[in-house]
């Protein structure tokens, strides 16, 4: 509802007749939620070159966090001024607000005076002259605050609060301790809020790879400089280039160790550039880190130069190879307490460190585990519990010179219901070796009943 409309006396919610009666010339149209929607989801990702914190308020409002962002614009007066510039020549019609809570902020936006920017802790100097229906109120809740004479949410403040909660209900009591910082309120962001965001404007919009390459150089500098003054590293970094037309493009990066190196994060991010089409060009551009982490400054000593080429020198390769084949498939297979075979070990960070538990020596795992065990036959074994002396896989029929078990494995059964274990889910494995020098790990599964044909797997290779 803007201000002509206001004006003419219409309303949201009005009845067309009611309004057709008022404004004879109006010609109405279908409203369109879902566009509304997804013009507004737009409007949240371009607000991301202010504040990486930023939450819609549907249906035409946005909420921004800008705690720890507005000294890049000089002060919470030039960030406001520079928004609203921006969104004056784009043509959308806005009210802006400024304030310690969400609540306050949007009641001075809605019911006070446009661009107001309430000081700390002084927003219920602010709020109380403002009409009940500025506490987001349901609207019969707040036309029976009406119709009681409550005009203003001074009022409200000077009540006492159990009976207030009683007339007006617990909402109302809510809603008020929300807007004056008495009371928590969650939002919704589109993104996790980070503190640790840089940004770098320009002058004249940029567009070719090279300069692109040199402004992620350029805020990385600026942003790992605030880390590294802080003690902190992160893992993982994203870039936004905002084009000239409000949409961003963005890339991420990941660490395999918590870092703050500029020209490493840089490096990351410089094979993807190219595949970004910068439009009519970039105008700002934005870093944000998350999973930052405390690290702690290292010296390297002679006697420690293998720890440096983990850190200098792997990690970096690492890093090369998380951020080309993609998160997750890179990773370093670790121990787990577990005496089955599939679930003995489970994979984790590639540069973590290995804890000091270890698998048994005793009981010898191949390195090569295949990922399902895969069948045998043709097997030979001179009484049941032997090992085989012979076995075919993969149409080869290998021939057994040494053997070494069984080692007796059963499901773990105090994991689940005892009445579902059963004995055809024991396996007997065999450590077997072939003429050639192959070994090969292999398993019976069940135990062995008198005319029941044996089944026998291939579960992985020692090498």
């Amino acid at each position: 509802m803007d201000a002509v409309a206001h004006g003419l006396g219409l309303r949201v919610g009005q009845k067309a007749t009611d309004a057709m009666a008022l404004v004879p010339e109006l010609v109405p149209a279908e409203a369109e939620p879902e566009a509304d929607a997804q013009a507004l989801s737009a409007l949240v990702d371009w607000c991301v070159r202010f504040s990486p914190a930023v939450a819609a308020d549907p249906p035409d409002g946005l909420m921004l966090d800008i705690a720890g962002v507005s000294h890049l614009w000089g002060g919470e007066a030039e960030l406001m001024a520079d928004f609203r510039a921006r969104l004056a020549a784009n043509g959308l019609p806005f009210r802006l607000a400024l304030a310690d809570t969400p609540g306050a902020a949007w009641a001075l936006a809605h019911y006070g005076v446009d661009g107001v920017i309430a000081p700390l802790g002084g927003q219920g100097e602010l709020i109380a002259p403002l009409p009940p229906a500025a506490l987001r109120l349901e609207p019969e809740t707040a036309a029976q605050i009406a119709r009681l004479g409550l005009t203003r949410i001074g009022q409200l403040m000077e009540l006492p609060r159990a009976p207030l909660a009683k007339r007006f209900g617990a909402q109302t009591l809510e809603r008020l301790d929300q807007a004056l910082g008495r009371g928590r309120e969650a939002l919704t962001f589109r993104r996790p809020p980070s503190p640790w965001i840089a940004r770098l404007a320009f002058a004249e919009p940029i567009s070719t790879p090279d300069d692109m390459a040199r402004v992620s150089q350029d805020v990385a500098v600026r942003l790992c400089a605030r880390l590294e003054r802080e003690g902190k590293g992160a893992r993982r970094f994203e870039i936004a280039f905002h084009r000239l037309d409000g949409k961003a493009l963005t890339l991420a990066i990941g660490l395999s160790l918590a870092g703050r190196d500029p020209a490493r994060i840089a490096k990351l991010f410089q094979p993807r550039l190219e595949t970004l089409d910068p439009g009519f060009g970039i105008e700002v551009v934005t870093l944000v880190a998350d999973r930052v982490e405390t690290t702690t400054a290292r010296q390297v000593r002679l006697d420690s130069l293998a720890d440096a080429a983990v850190e200098d020198g792997l990690a970096p390769l690492v890093d090369r190879l998380i951020n080309r084949l993609g998160e997750g498939r890179v990773w370093k297979s670790g121990p787990r307490e577990s005496h089955v075979p599939e679930q003995s070990a489970v994979s984790g960070p590639p540069l973590k460190a290995v804890a000091p538990r270890a698998w048994d020596p005793e009981r010898p795992r191949p390195l090569r585990l295949f990922r399902r065990p895969e069948p045998v036959d043709s097997v030979m074994a001179p009484v049941p519990d032997d090992p085989p002396v012979q076995f075919r896989w993969r149409n080869r029929l290998i021939r057994v010179r040494r053997a070494e078990g069984p080692e007796r494995i059963a499901e773990e059964w105090w994991t689940g219901p005892i009445e579902a274990a059963a004995s055809s889910h024991v396996r007997d494995y065999y450590r077997v070796e072939d003429e050639a020098g192959t070994r090969f790990w292999l398993f019976r599964a069940g135990l062995y009943e008198t005319g029941v044909p044996a089944r026998w797997w291939l579960h992985g290779l020692f090498g």
